[in-house]
C-alpha cells in the first residue's frame, strides 16, 4: 500500500468543483422509464463519456435498444495491478408527485440542517448519481496527484436500471470479454448508520409464483352447495398454512437444502449491531417477530430464507354480502433464498406440495414469475478484508459486513454470466427518500464516499 494521504488531501481540495460536477448530472433529468426523456438519457451518458475522457479514460457511449450503456476503461499503476469492473446507473425514478417536493427536483443545492449536517437535494443525489460520482472523483483525486491509478478498472454505467434494465443482459452476454475483470464494485448500496459503514457480503435470491386454484365450474350458492362441494379458497389457504411450521421454519421437503449456519464470529458482529426486534418491528406498528423461532431479526431478514405470501383473492370482494363458494381461488407467493438454494427445485417442490393439496375433482395452476439464486461472498473474503481495513480507516466506527433482504439483479449477472463476484459498497442512508420526493444524500456520505473509495483502490492494488 502507498501513502493515500496526499490523494486524500486531493480530494478534499477537490470537494467544491466536485459538487459542481455531480450538480451538472443532477440537473439533466434521465427518467429511463417514461418516453418522453430519452433525449436526456443520452445526454447523461454523454456527459459522463467527456467527464471520464477528462480523466483519461477510454470511454464511449455503447447504443441498445434501449437507452445507452457508458463503458470506460482506464490502464493500472502496473501490467499486473488488479482489475476490477465498477457499476452504476445514470437513470433515476420519474419525480411525481411533484406537489410533495419541496423544491425543483432537478435543481440540486445543499441544504444546512444545523449541528454541522448538510444534505444534497434533488432526484438522483442517493439513487445513483451521487453514489457513482463519488467513485469517479476518486478516480480524478488519484489521477491529478499519481498521474496512475493503482488499479485497472472498467466503468459499466446503464441507464435503465429503474426500469428493469431489459438491455441489460444482453449486452452483458454481447461484450463479456471486454468487460470481464477480477471481480465488481458496486455503489447501489448503504452504511449501517452515519458514522458506520457497511460492505453487503450476501444478497438473498427470490422464486415468484402465482397459484390459482379451480373448483367448480362457476360460482356456488353456499346454501344449495356448501359443506358438499369443493370451496377452492379453503383448499388454497390450507396449502398456504402448511408452508410453516409451530416454530416458523418451511415445511417444503428439502427447503434447506444448500443453507449454511451464519458463522457465530459474523452473528456476534451482527449482535452489536443493537438492532433489536422492537427496533425494526416498532417503526411498522409491529413488535412479535415472526419466522424461526430462536433467531435474531438480523439473521431472519440477511441470512435465512423466507416463505411469504404477497396477495390472494378469490370469491366476492365488493360492497355488501354475497353468499357464493367461489369457483377460483389465486395467490401470489414468493421465496427468498439463501446460501446455494436451488430456484428451480423449490419452484418444483412448492407445485408438488400444493398438487398434493388439491382434491382429484379440482386443478390448479402456476405462473412463474422469476427466479434468481442467492449470491453470496466469502466472509473472510481478502477482498471484505481490505475494504473492510480501509472503510474503518475513514468512518468513525469500524465497517461491519452485513448481508442484504433483498436483491440487487446485476451482481447475479455479473457472477453467472461474467464470472465475477462482486464487491458491495455505498454511502446510502436509511433516511435518503430514495424513489420518493424529496429524495436526498448527506453531504457527508458523498465526500467522505470519495475518500473510501481512494482508500479502497489502494488497498485492492496491495
Amino acid at each position: 500500500m502507498t501513502d493515500v494521504t496526499p490523494v486524500l488531501s486531493r480530494a478534499d481540495q477537490n470537494l467544491g468543483s466536485s459538487l459542481d460536477r455531480l450538480f451538472e448530472l443532477l440537473r439533466i433529468k434521465s427518467i429511463s422509464t417514461d418516453p418522453a426523456y430519452k433525449a436526456e438519457c443520452h445526454t447523461a451518458a454523454e456527459w459522463l463519456v467527456a467527464y471520464l475522457k477528462t480523466l483519461g479514460f477510454e470511454a464511449s457511449v455503447r447504443d441498445t435498444p434501449g437507452h445507452p450503456m457508458v463503458v470506460a476503461h482506464h490502464s493500472g499503476a502496473s501490467a499486473d495491478a488488479p482489475h476490477v469492473l465498477f457499476y452504476g446507473h445514470y437513470d433515476v425514478q420519474p419525480v411525481d408527485p411533484i406537489e410533495l417536493w419541496d423544491n425543483d427536483p432537478f435543481e440540486p443545492a445543499i441544504k444546512d440542517m444545523g449541528n454541522g449536517r448538510k444534505i444534497l437535494t434533488g432526484r438522483g443525489t442517493a439513487d445513483d448519481k451521487g453514489q457513482l460520482m463519488t467513485f469517479v472523483e476518486a478516480c480524478r483525486a488519484y489521477k491529478e496527484v499519481n498521474s496512475a491509478l493503482p488499479c485497472r478498472i472498467t466503468i459499466l454505467f446503464e441507464g435503465e436500471e429503474e426500469s428493469g434494465s431489459p438491455s441489460l443482459k444482453p449486452f452483458l452476454e454481447a461484450n463479456a470479454t471486454e468487460l470481464k475483470a477480477d471481480y465488481a464494485l458496486v455503489c447501489d448500496t448503504g452504511m449501517w448508520d452515519r458514522e458506520t459503514p457497511a460492505i453487503a457480503a450476501a444478497l438473498r435470491g427470490l422464486v415468484g409464483e402465482e397459484v390459482v386454484v379451480t373448483a367448480a365450474d362457476r360460482d356456488l350458492h353456499s346454501g344449495l352447495f356448501g359443506g358438499a362441494a369443493a370451496n377452492p379458497i379453503h383448499v388454497l389457504t390450507t396449502a398456504l398454512a402448511g408452508l410453516h411450521d409451530e416454530t416458523g421454519r418451511i415445511t417444503l421437503e428439502n427447503f434447506y437444502e444448500g443453507v449454511e449456519e451464519t458463522p457465530a464470529n459474523i452473528k456476534a458482529s451482527w449482535e452489536k449491531l443493537g438492532q433489536s426486534a422492537e427496533d425494526l418491528l416498532g417503526q411498522v406498528g409491529l413488535s412479535v417477530p415472526s419466522g424461526e423461532k430462536g433467531r435474531s431479526v438480523l439473521e431472519l431478514t440477511w441470512a435465512r430464507p423466507t416463505a411469504e405470501v404477497n396477495g390472494i383473492w378469490g370469491g366476492y370482494t365488493g360492497e355488501g354480502f354475497k353468499t357464493v363458494i367461489a369457483a377460483k381461488a389465486s395467490a401470489k407467493v414468493s421465496f427468498r433464498l439463501v446460501g446455494k438454494q436451488d430456484p428451480a427445485k423449490i419452484r418444483e417442490t412448492f407445485r408438488n406440495y400444493v398438487r398434493s393439496k388439491v382434491p382429484a375433482d379440482c386443478s390448479v395452476e402456476f405462473h412463474a414469475h422469476g427466479a434468481s439464486p442467492a449470491i453470496h461472498l466469502a466472509y473472510d473474503s481478502p477482498v471484505i478484508t481490505k475494504a473492510k481495513n480501509a472503510l474503518s480507516d475513514e468512518w468513525p466506527k469500524p465497517a461491519v459486513v452485513i448481508g442484504m433482504g433483498g436483491s440487487i439483479p446485476i451482481v447475479g449477472d455479473f457472477q453467472r454470466m461474467l464470472g465475477m463476484e462482486s464487491l458491495l459498497v455505498g454511502f446510502g442512508l436509511a433516511d435518503d427518500r430514495i424513489h420518493s420526493p424529496n429524495e436526498k444524500y448527506e453531504l457527508a456520505s458523498y465526500h467522505k464516499g470519495i475518500r473510501s473509495w481512494v482508500r479502497i483502490l489502494d488497498a485492492l492494488a496491495a
